[in-house]
């Protein structure tokens, strides 16, 4: 499970850093495309452990309007059993031309204390979800129901989001730059990684808007900007 420290310093970092400490790792996908965030997170980044979705394209004879009768629908269930503090994901094919979701099921789980939503397809009633204290992220507004093209088949299987693998229990980090997938095995490893590289940035960004040159800082191919850089630290509390 993801612990509270590594939550912490997850919600302080940004999906460019992330996507610069995976790609050290040889991980070159985990930026979900084409999605943007609908609502803002607020007081820093969107952070939780992935519950996911599965939709398939719909057979028209199995997926009327009554299917959402049986409370066993997979759409539903999400809805009601993405743990608090977990990040709905949706696999929609990248098929924005119905709704994964709308206003109804997404305030559910606000409420509930979902900690986001994410989709490579649409929302409905976006204008009602932007105006919601959770964060979501999709490709665009899509005003049919997801019934229309998308059939709800399976939870808390392995998925693709964006062309991002997702598997269960992966963290989930969004900002105003898009959503990353944090393989759960190294999420302790990048969240510590990621915290010293923001630390760094910060420095120097500082330095830069003084008037440095980033030749020999960014990267530090000059250790007396590391040198810089502990004394900035000290004197910072970083």
């Amino acid at each position: 499970m993801l612990s509270d420290s590594t939550r912490a310093k997850l919600k302080g970092v940004s999906t460019a850093t992330l996507a610069s400490a995976l790609y050290k790792r040889g991980l070159r996908s985990q930026m979900v495309q084409d999605v943007r965030p609908l609502s803002a997170p607020n007081g820093g980044s969107m952070v939780g452990e992935a519950y996911t979705l599965r939709y398939m394209p719909a057979r028209e004879d199995l997926n009327p309007m009554t299917v959402f009768r049986d409370p066993s629908h997979p759409q539903r269930r999400a809805v009601e059993e993405c743990p608090p503090g977990c990040v709905l994901v949706m696999d929609s094919r990248k098929d924005p031309r119905a709704a994964s979701a709308g206003g109804i099921l997404v305030t559910r789980l606000m409420v509930r204390g979902v900690a986001g939503v994410v989709t490579d397809g649409g929302f409905r009633d976006s204008a009602e979800i932007a105006g919601l204290d959770m964060p979501s992220f999709h490709a665009r507004a899509s005003a049919p129901t997801n019934l229309t093209l998308h059939q709800a088949i399976d939870l808390q299987v392995p998925i693709g989001c964006g062309d991002a693998p997702v598997f269960p229990g992966d963290v989930v980090v969004g900002d105003a730059d898009g959503v990353i997938i944090v393989p759960a095995e190294i999420a302790d490893e990048i969240a510590d990684e990621a915290v010293e590289m923001t630390a760094y940035e910060d420095f120097v960004t500082e330095r830069v808007r003084a008037g440095a040159r980033t030749i020999g800082l960014y990267p530090p191919t000059d250790d007396s900007n590391l040198a810089a850089f502990a004394a900035w630290r000290q004197h910072n509390g970083r």
